[in-house]
Order: structure tokens, then sequence, then C-alpha cells
């Protein structure tokens, strides 16, 4: 395995604090933080005990020498996700002197020291234009490769109101990540809010559903036919039942949706691609090699390690692959999506 080509598309560099961001704030809002004891987003995405938040030997917030030891080990190239949540700042321009202290920040604590890391671009989704300002902000930059968003968000990506980020991120020829969490305020199930931790944890994917849902239903990549979204930590062994059922229903309903003109499986196949992390499989391999089989895994999954968290290994997976099937998650679907 060390003598694959590796890309990993899910390294996680995690703000160690607010004061960390002081140094490309604006003096006023220096001020605003100090006087008001406002101590970063409200988002706890990876709580900080939890046993999936840090594998063993790992902290919850890595730092570079940490990252290199562990999650560059072998690796060729690793992209950052950065999970700090600036759409959960209610004051919209906070929130985007935030995400700009942020990429100021992996700029040149992370991609000037490490020329093996790419990173994503930290925006508030929230206000769609002070994001899509953002993205031009660092769209030239060579360091960055993706729009990071949160899954959860106050309404589902495929609305009209986010075209201004996805319009940037075509621009500078950028993919989009949608990436486990976010805090937009309202619950993260249909039927409420969860009692407990596992609860929101486990049904994670059900958010991450409904935004490929919507971005196919309300016609993102009609709109937008070179866009490219990664979903991350969503898993992906729900896809192809997720297919066949959009697929059927299509079928019946498609004058509703007129734009949709393919397909919805075949928007999924092209402007989509998946992190292997967490893995989410069955215990028998043979029914995680059907699953392979049916949503064409191969052509659209990425490695990830996920670090630090823990998830659990995906030797399961790699397993079953042949040596072609292995080259294209490995690298060569990464190399793709983020024009490495």
């Amino acid at each position: 395995m060390s003598e694959e080509t590796r890309i990993d598309c899910d390294i996680h560099n995690e703000v160690p604090g607010l004061e960390a961001l002081y140094p490309y704030l604006p003096a006023h809002w220096l001020d605003y933080c100090r006087e008001s004891a406002f101590n970063g987003p409200d988002a706890n995405d990876y709580p900080a005990g939890a046993p999936t938040t840090a594998r063993e030997g790992s902290q919850p917030k890595p730092d570079l020498t940490e990252i290199r030891s562990h999650a560059l080990d072998g690796v060729d190239m690793g992209i950052l996700n950065c999970a700090y949540r600036v759409q959960s700042v209610r004051n919209e321009d906070l929130a985007a002197s935030l995400a700009t202290a942020v990429n100021h920040w992996q700029v040149e604590h992370w991609l000037e020291q490490e020329p093996r890391l790419r990173a994503s671009i930290v925006v508030p989704s929230h206000n769609p234009q002070l994001a899509a300002e953002e993205i031009d902000r660092w769209g030239g930059h060579p360091g960055f490769v993706q729009v990071v968003l949160p899954a959860r968000a106050e309404a589902p990506y495929g609305n009209r109101r986010y075209d201004p980020i996805f319009a940037a991120a075509v621009r500078h020829d950028l993919a989009v990540g949608i990436q486990y969490g976010g805090a937009p305020g309202h619950p993260p199930t249909a039927a409420g809010w969860p009692s407990y931790f596992i609860e929101e944890y486990a049904g994670m994917a059900h958010v991450f559903q409904s935004q490929v849902i919507s971005l196919v239903c309300d016609g993102a990549f009609e709109r937008f036919p070179s866009l490219r979204i990664a979903l991350i930590e969503g898993g992906f062994t729900w896809l192809p039942s997720l297919m066949w059922r959009i697929d059927k229903e299509w079928k019946g309903l498609r004058h509703n949706t007129p734009w949709v003109r393919r397909r919805p499986s075949e928007y999924m196949r092209t402007h989509l691609r998946f992190t292997i992390q967490p893995l989410d499989a069955p215990p028998d391999s043979a029914h995680l090699a059907q699953i392979l089989d049916q949503c064409g895994g191969e052509d659209l999954l990425l490695y990830a390690s996920d670090y630090p968290h823990r998830r659990g290994g995906p030797e399961q997976l790699l397993d079953l692959l042949s040596d072609a099937q292995r080259s294209k998650i490995f690298s060569a679907n990464a190399r793709e999506l983020y024009r490495l």
C-alpha cells in the first residue's frame, strides 16, 4: 500500500482557538471579540470526548507536526478540510471576516509550510454573495483546490440562493466539498431535535442524501454543467438505493422538473464524488462488492483517511479492488476532481 500513489482527500486542520485568528482580523473585530467574550463559532461537530473524534495517539486538533508524522506518511498529497463553521455566526460581516482570517491562517501555517498539502476555502455560506467574494479572494491561489460547505445548511444547496457560490467555484475551476456537520440553527432531522449525539452522528447520512436530491432536482448541474462536488464524511453505501428510488420516481414525475433532462443517477455519476470514510460497510464483503458494482464506485470514490477521526479502516473495501480500481480510488479520481 505504501508503494502506491495516494492522495488523501480528507485531512482535518482545526483552528486551535479564536486567538490563533487574531493576527488576521481587522482591529474593530478584535475589539468586538474581546469586549463581547465571543469565542468562536457555535458548532461542535467533533466533540473532544467522543471516541470517533480522535484515533489512538492523535489529538482532536492536530498540529502540522502531527499531520506530517501521521497523516502524510506515505501520502503524495493531502487535501485539508477545515471545519471552522463560520456559518453559525449570525453577524454575517463577522462571519465573513472570520472566514478570511481562517484562510489566511491556512496559507501561512499550513500551505506555505508543507508542499504536499492543498486546502479548502472556508466561506460564510449563509450569505452566498459574501461567500462568493471570499472564493474570488482566494480562488487564484494554487494551494486552494476546493470550497468547503457543511452538510447541514439553512436550505438545501440546490436552492438558487446558493448560485453565487457555485458560480464562483466554477469561475475558478474549483471543486465544492460538502462535509459532515454544520450548525445552521435548525434541527438536524426532519422530525426535530435528537436527544443524543449518536442520533445525530448516525443520521447524518440522510442529510447528505437530501443535499444530493436537491442539487439534482433543483437543476444545479444544469445551471452549472462543469460543477464538481465531493461529499466528504457522508459515506456512500446508501448511494445505489438512492439512485434507484430517484430514477424510478423521476420517470413518473419528471414533468414537475423539466430542467432535469437526464436520469438523476446520471447527474450523480457525472458530478459527484464520495470519500470512502466512513465506510459504513456491511460485514459481508460480498455485499460490499455488490454495492461497489451497483454505483460504479471505482469512478466515484476518493481515498480519504479522515485524519484524525476514528471511523475504522478502509481495508475491507481496498481488499476488494483490482489494481486498476485501486489506482483510480487512490489517486486518479482525485487528480481529475481537483485538477491536480
